[in-house]
């Protein structure tokens, strides 16, 4: 059974409507109660609505008889690694990452610092659904403990990355929870750094969280102006990563995965990467021309982290920017991923236009097709039954998240949307004119079923 609860990335809403403090008091309580837990940490980000949220977790917590250990302000990756070094039972993120303000969202981490699976977030949703939940004698309620432990997280980087060169590093840390920590790692590497947006404010009125290529055009003017080798940018908690190379060009997210996914590899001599069912068929192509192995799995770091447990993976990622790296921890983590990606330059001698320029650029199409919500997932079954049918040079299908059909010169994946009555399709070939053709095939199958299931 999906949790219909948790998303691909924990409990996320718009704040005082589908995500209120009553229900994160209930979240609080129901994990209280599964893990059993004596300790826990909490951090957010900077959203205006994280206190009030904060909160009421902490007070669920309290109430269980949990000692919780207040982080504050930190990014996604910290409360993750430092849940693990700490030894806590669980962490708890307060944050809705490169979403809007007006959402929020709590995200679960188990003692290993790994969020919550589909299992547990069952289970949870049981809890809060029954209410049977722990709660301690008046005597026995917890206590709590402020702690700033970014520090230690960036001892962690620090004893494992060493740079000899010393970059020009633009920040664009959007307003959000990696300003307090980035300047300062960066600055401790021996980069010369320039941070922008780097006030923290929950309203993140310089940009969206989100960052792409529209909401970093301020950054590739910068980068441009003054002389940087690159520009890096986060979004509004820290998990994710996009970069601006030294001539204030945007860097295609999929590329840079393909190119530092290849860096990986072959720096292991081989071994198994993950990646989502939506990310290019680049990866493959620089991937297994180093002796990895690819494996695709449904969007969402959750399944992506879990996956990589599973095959003994050496490196993840989701081309939005997070990648995990499972020799620190198995959160994604733009920080971690930024220093990386600078040793990796360093190491190769290279400039991230040239770095990135080794991956293959290859067309991607995507289409919606309108869809009751009512009938989209009886649209979805007959997808799977009937779309191979019109691609008889398929290579390989894939269900794990949609259908995915790997084709001779490209791919198509099929996937209803988890929010909105649409069908999506996303089509990459080798070229435009093969993307075109796989595209108008795909649409009229899909267009011709949603027309019988809804008629």
């Amino acid at each position: 059974m999906k949790s219909r609860l948790f998303g691909s990335s924990g409990v996320r809403g718009l704040v005082n409507v589908t995500l209120t403090p009553v229900l994160a008091a209930k979240l609080g309580l129901a994990v209280a109660t599964f893990s059993k837990a004596g300790e826990v940490l909490v951090g957010c980000d900077t959203r205006v609505s994280g206190l009030m949220l904060e909160s009421a977790l902490v007070s669920s917590l309290l109430a269980a008889g949990v000692r919780v250990t207040r982080l504050d302000v930190v990014p996604t990756p910290v409360l993750a690694y430092l849940t693990r070094k700490l030894g806590a039972d669980a962490g708890f993120m307060i944050t809705a990452s490169h979403n809007p303000p007006q959402y929020n969202g709590i995200k679960v981490f188990d003692g290993n610092g790994i969020a919550y699976d589909e299992e547990k977030q069952n289970e949870i949703e049981r809890l809060m659904a029954s209410e049977g939940f722990r709660l301690a004698e008046w005597r026995d309620v917890g206590d709590t403990l402020q702690f700033n432990g970014a520090s230690l997280y960036n001892e962690m980087i620090l004893k494992n990355v060493k740079l000899n060169k010393k970059p020009y590093i633009l920040l664009d840390l959007g307003c959000g929870a990696t300003c307090n920590v980035a300047p300062a790692l960066f600055k401790s590497l021996g980069c010369k750094v320039t941070a922008i947006n780097a006030q923290p404010d929950g309203f993140f009125p310089c940009r969206s969280p989100e960052p792409n290529a529209e909401s970093l055009k301020s950054l590739t003017e910068v980068v441009c102006n003054l002389g940087a080798d690159l520009g890096i940018a986060y979004d509004g908690d820290g998990d994710r990563v996009a970069f601006v190379d030294e001539r204030g060009r945007f860097v295609d997210f999929d590329r840079v995965l393909a190119a530092y996914t290849a860096y990986v590899v072959k720096k292991s001599h081989g071994g198994t990467v993950v990646t989502n069912v939506e990310s290019s068929m680049c990866v493959e192509k620089m991937v297994e021309a180093y002796g990895g192995r690819v494996v695709r799995t449904r969007v969402g770091d959750v399944y992506l982290a879990e996956a990589m447990e599973k095959h003994g993976a050496i490196f993840g990622g989701e081309p939005c920017g997070a990648w995990i790296h499972p020799q620190f921890h198995y959160c994604p983590d733009g920080l971690l991923s930024s220093v990386l990606l600078l040793e990796a330059l360093e190491d190769e001698d290279v400039s991230l236009s040239e770095f990135v320029s080794s991956a293959p650029k290859y067309p991607t199409l995507r289409e919606n097709v309108p869809c009751e919500n009512k009938v989209k997932y009886k649209v979805a079954e007959k997808i799977g039954e009937e779309l191979a049918s019109v691609f008889p040079n398929l290579k390989q299908v894939s269900t794990v998240d949609g259908v995915r059909l790997t084709l001779e010169e490209g791919w198509i994946l099929v996937r209803t949307s988890g929010t909105e009555p649409l069908i999506r399709l996303t089509v990459e070939g080798e070229s435009l004119k093969t993307a075109n053709e796989i595209m108008e095939k795909g649409l009229s199958l899909v267009k011709k079923l949603v027309e019988e299931v809804e008629n």
